[in-house]
């Protein structure tokens, strides 16, 4: 969709790259709230390694959100996938049990003054009207709570109050968008969601807890639609009419989201934005097949050598990210869309390569002809209001 440039001939729109706009456009970034729905930590995180009050290597710290007028961001206990079996359980339940705790102590030890942890949408508006940004914990991987989530309630004290159900390879509860060759995977595992899936999603619904459909198959995302009595959204998704990947939506999947009153994140990850160019492609795959980032010095040498890469041989822009914006409000209406970016697990496009760009998705939206009305929804508002709809048709235990 180009809509026509409404604001553009009344604002003087000057997007460039690392956040140079014009000041009436952050002027206005600044007084709407603005929200990433994804972003992973590493083990390293909140660390005296890895500080993440230091403006340092990774696209994610506070100096950076304080530069990008990023209010918030939804920081992912992720747990990589393993065998179905209680070894793997185990070691993913360590690896999350690590990042929650991480996410805790940045939040309520290290730099409470700036950044508070959100349990509530309401801790997200209070946050940024006291002007301290807000972590929303987040899990992706649902794989370290266990055989039959029996570990939900502990992270759930813990603060996590948005789960998505895989990430790479067919999991305890669902089948994944991207099988796991190296697990043994088929195209399937459960047809969807297993007992155990359908079960979470109760469960979750019952906590207040938010549905995320990234991930997983289209069959047990719209079984979890079917299921959940409350909106769902993606956290971090493209659009399958756009780019054919298995991690983007189809229309179908697209239109089940927005069915719950939900909300589809699209996401500055480039493989799900443009095709990439074979050279490109090859030389992202080298750099992976080189470097694991177990450590903070392979994490640093990563982005280091991950942005030659965008300057030598650059991808998808924000004008890419906003054409799947576009698609999506023409599709379910501007209610149902929002943005968030993957960063520190390959997130980072030509002109938001870290939180402190975030200003120049703003200018783009802003180019195209969104209102002031409509980029507050787009950036935080549209998940403000299904966080406050999945914690009121919550039923909390007697």
């Amino acid at each position: 969709m180009r809509r026509t440039l409404v604001l553009a001939t009344a604002l003087a729109w000057a997007a460039a790259s690392h956040g140079q706009v014009s000041p009436e456009i952050r002027a206005l970034h600044d007084r709407v709230f603005t929200f990433d729905a994804h972003v992973d930590i590493a083990l390293s995180f909140a660390t005296e390694e890895s500080d993440p009050g230091v403006d340092g290597f990774e696209p994610v710290d506070l100096p950076k959100m304080e530069r990008g007028g990023l209010d918030a961001a939804a920081f992912a206990v992720f747990a990589s996938h393993g065998p179905l079996d209680e070894t793997g359980y185990a070691r993913a339940l360590e690896q999350a049990r690590t990042k929650a705790a991480a996410i805790r102590r940045v939040t309520l030890d290290m730099y409470p003054e700036r950044i508070g942890l959100a349990l509530t949408a309401d801790d997200l508006r209070q946050h940024a009207a006291q002007g301290r940004h807000s972590a929303l914990m987040s899990m992706l991987n649902a794989y370290s709570l266990g055989a039959a989530g029996e570990h939900l309630d502990e992270f759930f004290a813990a603060g996590v109050r948005m789960v998505g159900f895989t990430h790479l390879g067919h999991n305890q509860f669902a089948d994944s968008a991207r099988p796991s060759p190296q697990l043994g995977d088929g195209p399937a595992l459960h047809g969807g969601l297993s007992d155990a899936g359908r079960n979470l999603v109760a469960r979750l619904n019952d906590l207040g807890v938010i549905i995320d459909v990234s991930q997983i198959t289209e069959d047990a995302l719209l079984q979890t639609v079917a299921l959940s009595r409350a909106p769902v959204v993606a956290s971090h998704v493209g659009v399958k009419a756009l780019v054919d990947h298995p991690r983007n939506l189809s229309d179908r999947a697209l239109e089940a989201v927005g069915s719950t009153g939900g909300v589809v994140h699209i996401v500055a990850f480039g493989s799900y934005l443009e095709e990439p160019s074979p050279e490109r492609s090859n030389a992202i795959l080298d750099l992976l097949s080189r470097n694991r980032r177990e450590t903070v010095e392979q994490s640093e040498a990563y982005f280091r050598e991950m942005r030659e890469i965008n300057e030598h041989l650059p991808g998808a822009s924000v004008s890419d990210l906003v054409d799947q914006v576009d698609y999506v409000v023409e599709l379910l209406g501007i209610d149902n869309v929002g943005l968030a970016t993957d960063f520190n697990h390959g997130g980072g496009i030509a002109g938001w390569s870290d939180v402190g760009d975030a200003a120049n998705v703003t200018a783009e939206l802003v180019r195209r002809g969104y209102s002031e009305q409509e980029i507050a929804k787009i950036w935080g508002g549209n998940f403000l209001r299904v966080f406050d709809r999945v914690t009121a048709l919550a039923r909390p235990s007697p």
